[in-house]
């Protein structure tokens, strides 16, 4: 049998002594080619009365093709007319030649300028058929689905090899950590070069086979993006993110959903959080603070989900909003006097309206030497201040036991001889507590709450408050809220993504048991811009005056009425 095999711009002929031949990747195979589209016995070729046919024995998704069909069994093969496709190779069948049936086993890489010089340095090609193709792109489908494959394979043998050394890895830094596993999986590599297909980019797969055994997987490739400002992991295959205000698909995917579990331990373990079927929601944060919530099956019916509100690398600053026109500068200047002041606040907005952002904006004019507690769920909060102390809620053990929740930070913070108190967000009864140390004292205070509108947010405050189980009357209730609190701040977000501070309101006081507000500052929506798609609008003072303003002058500081003249709003 004589057979005439090309390979790109390369062709040789070869003879077998043998009415059958085996044709795949094996060493056993009477023709060895090599390739990843090429099973271990992908096909045979043998002589038959009627003459010769081909059988496919891969049934794989490639298989064998004959004129650009794919085929099971095929014959009688029409000599020199009729093509077989195996992998990137093209074979034909030539008359038989006896003189020159000298070559009974063939091993393709053994035999010099006959298929290929060098089979390493050939592209491995996505052909099904006949067609070369010797690029696939990272995000086609065929690429990814081979890329997932061969992570779950190295990473299995990565733990084998890890296990074969012998390290103990809990003694070891994250920087020797990561070493240790780059040398194991580079011995990996080594071990099963031949195997490995020659399409997939190593120094790509070396990355994500690191990030996903030791780091956060697909995660890691988009935190370290500055222009994600959320990540929202639905299933191992639905990776969402925020850029620029408005959400779309990622490219990106994990290998499993073991993998994601892998990620939410190594999040929450540090912290000393656990998630499991017996608690199976969490709330964590990572190490630069991005805020984090988990939750698994039973409670995920997909599988498990990731939700991560990124903290801005750089330092938001005052100037910062102003420049997104978040707010302008008049009412800037005005948050920086009430903040200085020691006036209370409250920050209400929607989920992702920006509150805590805002939040962190105002500490920072906190003045230095202040001493300063915050208290939060999931510590998330950066200040820059020399006298700060973080405190963090506990969930309960295994038992349900040693919960400490945030009311309980709250009433000890009092005994901390604290000058200002900042709660991350109040959604409880510990909404009471604060009210409590507003007013026993402790001015200046700083949190925030979900609230559509600075109405809303006296309403939801009080409601919190009656959580609290005192049985306090409304009249009482409402007589809390209007001597503690000073200001309401309305953070909003547009459809558009864009984030701006709505309503800047004072609490007057009482009358007729209805808590009196008047507007400041608000922002008036004009439209949507055409090119921009963003929201128009106008910032400006409503012309009221705060009735603080005379205690703000007797206490030395300078204000300029001017910037609470009414500009038509």
């Amino acid at each position: 049998m004589k057979l005439k095999i090309k390979n790109k711009n390369q062709e040789s002929i070869l003879a077998f002594e043998k009415s059958e031949i085996l044709i795949g990747k094996s060493k056993n195979c009477d023709l060895q080619l090599k390739g990843w589209f090429i099973a271990d016995q992908h096909c045979s070729i043998k002589k038959l009365s009627g003459g010769y046919v081909v059988e496919d024995l891969n049934r794989g998704v490639n298989g064998t093709v004959v004129n650009n069909r794919k085929v099971d069994f095929y014959g009688p093969i029409n000599l020199q007319e009729d093509s077989i496709v195996v992998g990137s190779y093209t074979i034909h069948l030539l008359e038989d030649d006896v003189e020159k049936s000298d070559i009974k086993v063939v091993n393709l890489e053994s035999i010099d300028h006959r298929v290929l010089d060098n089979l390493k340095d050939v592209p491995e090609d996505e052909a099904v058929y006949s067609t070369q193709i010797t690029n696939i792109p990272y995000n086609s489908k065929t690429y990814k689905n081979l890329e997932v494959e061969w992570i779950q394979i190295l990473r299995e043998k990565l733990v084998k090899q890890m296990d074969l050394r012998r390290k103990d890895i809990n003694a070891m830094t994250p920087e020797e950590l990561k070493q240790e596993t780059l040398t194991s999986l580079d011995q990996v590599l080594f071990d099963i070069d031949g195997d490995l297909p020659q399409i997939l980019n190593i120094d790509r797969l070396k990355q994500k086979i690191i990030n996903e055994a030791i780091g956060l997987g697909p995660l890691e490739e988009l935190l370290s993006n500055p222009q994600v400002t959320e990540i929202m992991v639905n299933a191992k295959d639905e990776i969402f993110i925020e850029q620029s205000g408005k959400i779309v698909k990622s490219d990106l995917e994990f290998t499993s959903n073991k993998a994601i579990l892998d990620v939410i331990e190594r999040i929450v373990t540090p912290l000393g959080r656990r998630i499991d079927e017996s608690s199976p929601m969490v709330d964590a944060r990572l190490k630069d603070g991005s805020r984090v919530n988990a939750i698994i099956p039973p409670l995920a019916i997909k599988g498990p989900t990731i939700t991560i509100r990124k903290f801005p690398e750089k330092r938001i600053l005052i100037e910062d909003l102003v420049g997104y026109f978040s707010l302008d500068d008049d009412m800037a200047d005005f948050l920086k006097l009430c903040v200085a002041a020691k006036k209370n606040i409250l920050i209400s907005g929607g989920t992702g309206s920006g509150k805590t952002t805002l939040l962190n904006v105002l500490a920072s004019f906190i003045p230095h030497g202040e001493r300063v507690i915050t208290i939060e769920d999931a510590a998330e909060l950066k200040l820059d201040h020399d006298h700060l102390i973080s405190l963090e809620a506990r969930p309960g053990n295994n038992e349900g036991k040693g919960t400490i929740h945030i009311r309980d930070l709250v009433k000890n913070s009092l005994r901390m001889r604290p000058d200002r108190i900042v709660i991350g967000e109040c959604r409880g009864p510990e909404a009471l507590d604060m009210l409590q140390a507003m007013n026993t004292g402790h001015e200046g205070s700083l949190s925030t709450l979900h609230a559509n509108t600075p109405r809303d947010a006296i309403a939801r405050l009080e409601t919190m408050i009656m959580m609290a189980g005192m049985d306090l009357p409304l009249n009482a209730i409402r007589e809390q809220i209007a001597s503690a609190v000073d200001i309401l701040i309305q953070q909003s977000r547009f459809s558009c993504g864009s984030r701006k501070i709505t309503y800047i309101t004072e609490v007057t006081g009482i009358e007729s048991g209805k808590i009196q507000l008047q507007d400041i500052y608000k922002f008036e929506k004009t439209g949507l811009d055409a090119e921009s798609q963003k929201t128009k609008g106008q910032f400006g003072a409503t012309g009221l005056i705060p009735t603080f303003l005379q205690e703000l002058r007797e206490s030395g500081y300078k204000i300029d009425i001017s910037k609470f003249q009414s500009n038509g709003l």
